[in-house]
């Protein structure tokens, strides 16, 4: 036989397969669970998404879908939405309602109300505003100044080959100097 006992609703004994009155209030309070990188990925990978995100941001009440699409579908036509045909309005409709938002809303980024056609921001939202603001950030384009520097040091190295053949080793290190503090600002800025 065995040593367990069947639990009894004795005084001396409390019932563990009930949940704490309290524990609705507490769910409610707890912070949500991290998302995965690999869950925010998904999500922002695409650039409908991100919008999404970003009109939900600037509109935290409940929006509509239908303002949400019109918004969006005036930024990818590059048009006012006052502008846009019903096809246009339609893509982009049919994609939040089917693809986007579905997604967004089982990964709670987003509370979207399907029957309703209603969106607002979900609990985990916040977790992805920090990849959104990393990408808002303007960016120096480096890789034009590290190419711009080659060039006119080419054309230097160029120039005193055929004038002053002596002169290499000058702008060999004047070239020298304009990497290391084309370097040296490229680190300190980023």
């Amino acid at each position: 036989m065995s040593s367990q006992t069947a639990p009894t609703d004795t005084p001396q004994t409390q019932r563990t397969d009930r949940p704490p009155a309290n524990a609705a209030t507490e769910a409610e309070t707890a912070p949500p669970e991290p998302l995965s990188l690999d869950l925010v990925f998904e999500v922002l990978k695409n650039e409908r998404r991100r919008r999404v995100l970003k009109y939900l941001a600037a509109n935290p009440e409940t929006v509509s879908l239908s303002d949400l699409a019109e918004h969006i579908a005036a930024i990818e036509n590059d048009k006012p939405e006052a502008a846009l045909s019903s096809q246009e309005r339609k893509r982009v409709y049919v994609g939040l309602y089917q693809c986007h938002l579905p997604k967004m809303d089982d990964t709670d980024v987003v509370e979207f109300d399907g029957d309703r056609g209603t969106i607002s921001l979900g609990p985990n939202a916040e977790q992805l505003y920090p990849f959104l603001e990393a990408e808002d950030e303007q960016t120096r384009p480096w890789p034009k100044y590290y190419l711009g520097h080659t060039t006119l040091s080419l054309a230097l190295f160029a120039a005193a080959l055929v004038a002053v053949p002596s002169g290499l080793s000058v702008v060999f290190g004047l070239s020298l100097l304009g990497f290391v503090l084309l370097g040296t600002a490229h680190y300190s800025v980023t």
